[in-house]
């Protein structure tokens, strides 16, 4: 049994414990009046997956999460927001082979003013944007799952700032403290540098249109073995779009390029279409369809190397308190498919979920990462999971 949280773990597990009850209103006799706000997400789950290894895993998850907010006067104001993942978990296929995983790091922690149209927003943070829901190429700084009903992704070091035009447009500024972990549908991951870009959003009848454009350094060194990729130029492209015209249609395309030949790896392309739409059935039936095109190549846009992925979410609400979703991939080269179905019953304050799945031995299906946020670590094959939900 290997237990991963040492001394240092254990200290900041400490310090943040004891600075959340300090900050909570009356606390210390303290009149509630602009103090701190607290809350605290704690989530425990477990699933058996027979064809993993190992088959169980059991474990909990909690963020706690500080945030205040000081008016400067009617139209502006600065606020932040500061909380932590803890995490641990146990694995095992029997008994007497236990291993035990834990780990704390920071979740979110960022400063904001804001006015009326405009807002800066500074330090670890969730930056998404793009029109599509399931298959998204712009997923290009999250991992949110479609299937992870508490849509956990980690967020990103640096500073975005957005304006807003009385007309509805906007416009995205950003530069961001570059990780060297792959996010999203990342083939290469990043050189540890800075990063920069922005994105446009302009409103079209019934809909709206985004462009968007981000500028990093690649680190192929690993991937191809060669010391003289470690630093390679990479600009990407975005293009998409959204219209209600009864139903629900949009479009999301991404090409990412890299300055050097890296063969396959020099261009990367994706394009998505989709529609979504409720059916007068019941308490209404909500369907999105997705179809994804995805191709690496060594020319731009020469669609060689394509791969097709289809998509698909139903969700019916089956009262005022349970939920049933789910969630189909189908990879059209490889001929896998994927299904998870949720069940979702919500109390007062506690929300369970009961999951049945089937996730075949394959990766890079729907772009997200293995990372202790992913819902779908450990789930391989057919299998099961449960999962209750603590909100205050």
């Amino acid at each position: 049994m290997a237990l991963c949280l040492g001394l240092k773990e254990m200290k900041q597990l400490f310090s943040i414990a004891i600075l959340i009850f300090l900050l909570q209103p009356n606390a210390l006799g303290q009149e509630k009046k602009n103090l701190p706000r607290y809350k605290g997400q704690l989530s425990g789950f477990g699933s058996y997956s027979p064809d993993a290894d190992p088959s169980w895993l059991f474990g909990g998850r909690y963020i706690p999460e500080l945030s205040q907010e000081f008016k400067i006067d009617s139209t502006s104001f600065i606020d932040y927001e500061v909380s932590a993942n803890m995490f641990a978990s146990a694995t095992f296929s029997e008994l007497d082979s236990i291993n035990t995983d834990a780990n704390i790091q920071p979740y979110r922690a960022w400063a904001r003013y804001s006015t009326d149209q405009f807002e800066l927003r500074v330090g670890l943070q969730k930056i998404n944007f793009g029109s599509a829901a399931i298959l998204r190429p712009l997923m290009w700084f999250d991992e949110i799952d479609p299937r992870d009903p508490l849509q956990l992704t980690n967020g990103v070091y640096g500073a975005l700032a957005r304006y807003y035009f009385l007309n509805n447009a906007n416009i995205w500024l950003w530069g961001l403290y570059g990780k060297t972990d792959a996010r999203g549908w990342d083939v290469i991951p990043s050189y540890k540098s800075p990063e920069f870009g922005g994105r446009l959003q302009y409103p079209v009848p019934n809909g709206e249109i985004a462009a968007t454009y981000h500028h990093r350094t690649a680190n192929a060194a690993d991937i191809l073995g060669e010391t003289s990729l470690e630093q390679i130029p990479e600009n990407r492209y975005g293009l998409d779009g959204k219209w209600d015209i009864g139903i629900g249609l949009w479009f999301e395309a991404s090409w990412i390029h890299r300055s050097k030949n890296l063969n396959l790896f020099t261009n990367h392309t994706m394009f998505n279409l989709g529609m979504d739409y409720t059916f007068a059935l019941g308490n209404g039936l909500n369907v999105v369809a997705e179809h994804l095109v995805n191709s690496l190549d060594e020319k731009a846009f020469a669609l060689e190397n394509k791969s097709h992925i289809t998509a698909s979410t139903l969700s019916y609400p089956m009262g005022m308190f349970d939920n049933l979703t789910t969630v189909a991939y189908f990879d059209w080269t490889n001929k896998l498919g994927s299904f998870f179905l949720n069940y979702q019953h919500t109390f007062s304050r506690i929300t369970t979920y009961v999951m049945a799945f089937y996730i075949p031995d394959s990766s890079g299906t729907t772009g997200i990462q293995d990372n202790n946020l992913a819902l779908t670590s450990n789930m391989k094959g057919p299998g099961v999971r449960f999962m209750l939900l603590f909100d205050h």
